[in-house]
C-alpha cells in the first residue's frame, strides 16, 4: 500500500502540512508524460523515506487542485517542492531523478540529525542503513527496486510487507540494542517480514533498469527469547532459489518445474553476529543483465514454521534504463 497522500482538497494539504515537520509534495498531471516515467522513484522515496509525523509524501493533481497549484506558483510539470514547517524550502523543476533524490536524501538526513530519530543512521549524505561493508568495485544498488511492482507471497499480514524489506533506516531490532524484536517496535508497526502458514517465502523484485547483481545482503534479526505471548521464534531463511528475468511472481508449485539460476544454502556461520547480515554470493557471470529477480526462501535453519527477514540489499552494477512500466523478458532459462 503507498504511503503517499493524494490530496483531495486544499485542507487536506493544510493538514499535511500541519502534522509533519517535512513533506514533499509531487505537482502532477495525468497528460504529463515525464511525470508518470519519475512517479516510481517517486514511490519508492516515498516508501523508504516517510516517517509519521516527521518527514511526508504527497501528490496534487494540478488538474483537480488548481487552486493550490495557483497558490505555489506552479507553471512547469511535474515540480517537486519540499515544505519545512509549513514553508517551502526547495522546488525541483522537471523529471530529473538524481537532483530529487538528492535533494530529499539530504533533508531526510538532516530530520535524523535533529535527534528525533526514525531516519536510522545518516552520515556523508547517505540518509540510509549500510549494514556491513560493500564487495570491492560494486555499489548498493537497491535504489534500482520499482518498489511499485514488489509482490510478496505467504506473509504474515501482522509484520511488514515486500516494501519493508528494502527500507533504508536500520531495523529496529539492530536500533534497540538487544535483539529483542517486541521491545524494540511496541510503539510502531513491525518493521520486518514473516512468513505466514509454513516457512517459505516467494518475493518478487522488478527493477528499474537492467542489473549486473553480484551479490545479495540479507538481514534477518531472530530474537533470542520467546515473546511474552509465547509465540514461536522463526527462524533464519536457510535455502533460497534465485530466479531471473520473470515477468511476475512464481507461484510455490511453479518451482518444482522450473530451474533456479541458482540455489545457496546459507550455514549458521554464515550470519554475522553483529547485523544479522548473511552475504548471499552470486555466480556474477549468471546475473548479467537482470531485469528482475524472484527470491523463494524454501526452508528455515530448524524446525520451526516461520521465516523472519528485516531487510534486502541488492549490490552490483547499473546497466541500461528500462521503459518504465514494461518488464524486459531477456529469457525463460536460467542464465539467459
Amino acid at each position: 500500500m503507498s504511503k503517499t497522500a493524494l490530496v483531495s482538497s486544499v485542507s487536506h494539504f493544510d493538514q499535511l502540512l500541519s502534522t509533519s515537520k517535512i513533506v514533499v509534495v509531487d505537482f502532477y498531471a495525468d497528460w504529463c508524460g515525464p511525470c508518470k516515467a519519475i512517479a516510481p522513484i517517486y514511490e519508492q522515496l516515498s516508501a523508504q523515506l516517510s516517517r509519521p509525523q516527521k518527514i511526508a509524501f504527497a501528490k496534487v493533481d494540478t488538474e483537480r487542485q488548481k487552486q493550490i497549484a495557483q497558490t505555489y506558483g506552479v507553471t512547469a510539470l511535474p515540480t517537486f517542492m519540499v515544505f519545512k514547517d509549513q514553508q517551502v524550502i526547495s522546488t525541483v523543476q522537471g523529471a530529473d531523478p538524481r537532483k530529487l533524490s538528492e535533494v530529499v536524501k539530504k533533508l531526510a538526513a538532516e530530520a535524523d540529525s535533529d535527534g528525533s530519530g526514525g531516519f536510522g543512521e545518516a552520515s556523508s549524505g547517505d540518509a540510509g542503513w549500510s549494514g556491513i561493508s560493500l564487495p570491492k568495485g560494486y555499489d548498493d544498488v537497491t535504489d534500482q527496486v520499482d518498489v511499485r511492482g514488489l509482490d510478496l507471497l505467504n506473509s504474515d499480514s501482522n509484520f511488514g510487507d515486500a516494501r519493508t524489506l528494502f527500507d533504508t533506516s536500520k531495523p529496529s531490532a539492530l536500533a534497540s540494542g538487544k535483539g529483542k524484536d517486541e521491545s524494540a517496535a511496541s510503539e510502531r508497526k513491525k518493521d520486518w517480514v514473516e512468513s505466514d502458514t509454513d516457512e517459505q517465502l516467494m518475493l518478487f523484485i522488478p527493477f528499474q533498469s537492467t542489473l549486473k547483481v553480484h551479490t545479495l545482503h540479507v538481514t534477518s534479526l531472530r530474537p533470542k527469547d520467546t515473546n511474552q505471548d509465547g509465540d514461536e521464534i522463526p527462524m533464519r531463511p536457510k535455502t533460497i532459489h534465485l530466479y531471473i528475468n520473470r515477468a511476475h511472481v512464481l507461484g510455490f508449485e511453479e518451482t518444482e518445474d522450473i530451474s533456479a539460476t541458482q540455489t545457496v544454502t546459507l550455514q549458521p556461520q554464515a550470519w554475522d553476529k553483529t547485523t544479522g547480515i548473511a552475504k548471499v554470493e552470486l555466480r556474477f557471470v549468471k546475473f548479467q543483465k537482470v531485469s528482475s529477480l524472484v527470491l523463494f526462501v524454501s526452508d528455515g535453519d530448524g524446525d520451526g514454521e516461520k521465516v523472519r527477514i528485516d531487510r534486502v540489499k541488492i549490490i552490483g552494477e547499473k546497466g541500461e534504463k528500462r521503459e518504465l512500466g514494461k518488464l524486459e523478458k531477456i529469457g525463460d532459462q536460467a542464465g539467459e
